[in-house]
């Protein structure tokens, strides 16, 4: 029976958006949803690429802490019955110099954003993963520690 920090490694790294929640700098406090594409390091870390000009962004800048909702597919038509997550954790900037590897990974789940890679306020931001929340449908929900999803292999 899969663990599971499996099963949430393995829904993250199956999809390629999902919905990052900043706290509001407009009206503190308060978060602030984004649809988001993303990809994934070798750890199961979301990579964004941003606009520094976007209210997220902005977000972010002013205090870094964030999550990320991932679901199924099928959470559209049974959104109880679908497994879901949350991840939990800071997001800063990669810095261009440590951005080569990043970029890769972006690309390899985003072809088409390789024009925005080169408009001067976009940049590519990372996800420290400090907590999960899983989900896998009715009566099957947990946290799953930050090692454990942190060390489970690429999906």
């Amino acid at each position: 029976m899969e663990k599971r920090s499996e099963k949430a490694r393995a829904l993250v790294e199956s999809r390629g958006f999902g919905v990052l929640a900043t706290l509001s700098k407009r009206l503190p406090g308060y978060p602030f949803a984004s649809v988001m594409p993303y990809a994934c390091d070798s750890k199961g870390q979301p990579i964004f690429l941003l606009s520094r000009l976007a209210v997220h962004t902005k977000n972010l800048l002013e205090n870094p802490r964030a999550s990320l909702l991932v679901y199924e597919p099928a959470a559209e038509t049974d959104p109880l019955g679908a497994a879901r997550l949350n991840l939990m954790g800071e997001v800063t900037q990669i810095e261009p110099g440590g951005s080569s590897q990043a970029r890769a990974l972006y690309l390899q789940k985003h072809p088409d954003a390789e024009p925005w890679l080169n408009f001067g306020d976009f940049g590519l931001y990372q996800m420290r993963v400090d907590d999960v929340y899983y989900i896998g449908g009715f009566g099957e929900m947990g946290w799953v520690s930050k090692n454990d999803y942190l060390a489970e292999s690429n999906a």
